[in-house]
């Protein structure tokens, strides 16, 4: 049973995307900060992030919205 939890990604399935955004933005303003990297590398990076980070909140929400729509079965009408 463990195992099986560990395969699917334990307690963080579905967070991947934005453990690896924060990670990434996180190590993108620490490279900057000891001079590894300039303003602008810095920036790229962290705009790019920060946008998949948004875009992958977006089109959960969306499923979720579109999942609720497709559900609903209409009746037949009856002709009289």
């Amino acid at each position: 049973m463990k195992l099986q939890k560990i395969i699917r990604g334990g307690y963080l399935a579905g967070h991947r995307t934005y453990i690896l955004s924060g990670v990434g933005i996180l190590s993108a303003v620490a490279s900057y900060l000891i001079g590894d990297t300039d303003l602008f590398m810095m920036l790229q990076s962290v705009f790019t992030l920060g946008g998949i980070y948004f875009l992958r909140k977006s089109s959960e929400t969306k499923r979720k919205s579109y999942a609720k729509n497709t559900r609903k079965i209409s009746k037949p009408r009856r002709n009289s």
